[in-house]
């Protein structure tokens, strides 16, 4: 296995990553796949922040279009993400990886305060971060929290890990003729909009030229090569 390429990292998990086979909620097992490999980025000296999402338990789009009004449908959605950050907290745990949960909402029982200067902090130490609660405000999703943390905390890159081996002109799911990219620009993807991430983190991350890779976590170990820049999933940059 080569070198890793990046000393520190930003990985943005989908609530959805941690259910599994299942359809709602947490699977422990996809939680330990997780956290395993994160472990194993750790023992390379990888410095590792993760922002997650909340859509395996509450969506915030769904809620709204069934008449609820969309700030508050967003601080349910920030609720939920903590939930996720307390299961995946407790995975590290179990293998003995020391975590920490970081809230952009006051939460003080369950999570510390997010302090970009603490993050820097605990990263230098070797600490895992788990931010949660997206970036405090309604109406910005967690992936544009996932692209103001990771230039935050100076991240070398962003790792957009999802289901699917990267990024397709179509959604691959519905069709079998989808043409995967293995590079693309963020102007590409704001023009053809394109499914990565929401318009505003891509521009976020335009402007301040940090990278994004998209790559399926659960692949045979994808988040390894991902980190040693060995070509897995689709790579955004340039333009």
């Amino acid at each position: 296995m080569s070198k890793p390429a990046y000393k520190r990292i930003l990985l943005k998990l989908s609530g959805e990553a941690l259910m599994g086979e299942h359809k709602f909620g947490v699977d422990p097992d996809a939680c330990n796949a997780i956290v395993t490999q994160v472990k194993d980025l750790c023992t390379l000296g990888v410095q590792v922040g993760v922002v997650i999402g909340g859509g395996n338990i509450f969506r915030g789009e769904k809620a709204v279009k069934d008449g609820m009004e969309r700030t508050p449908a967003d601080h349910i959605g920030m609720l939920a993400t903590l939930i996720n950050g307390i299961a995946l907290q407790q995975a590290f745990e179990r293998i003995r990886c020391e975590s920490r949960i970081m809230s952009a909402i006051a939460c003080d029982v369950m999570a510390e305060s997010y302090s970009w200067k603490d993050a820097l902090k605990y990263l230098d130490k070797g600490i895992v971060l788990i931010f949660v609660g997206g970036t405090g405000n309604p109406y910005f999703t967690t992936d544009s929290a996932a692209a103001l943390r990771a230039l935050e905390i100076q991240a070398q890159i962003l790792l957009k890990a999802t289901k699917v081996d990267g990024i397709y002109d179509k959604d691959p799911l519905k069709y079998p003729n989808a043409v995967k990219f293995d590079r693309v620009s963020y102007s590409e993807v704001l023009a053809h909009q394109l499914q990565v991430m929401d318009p505003t983190a891509i521009a976020l991350c335009r402007e301040n030229q940090t990278p994004i890779r998209v790559f399926n976590v659960f692949a045979d170990h994808a988040l390894k090569k991902a980190v040693c820049d060995e070509g897995v999933g689709t790579l955004v940059e340039g333009g």
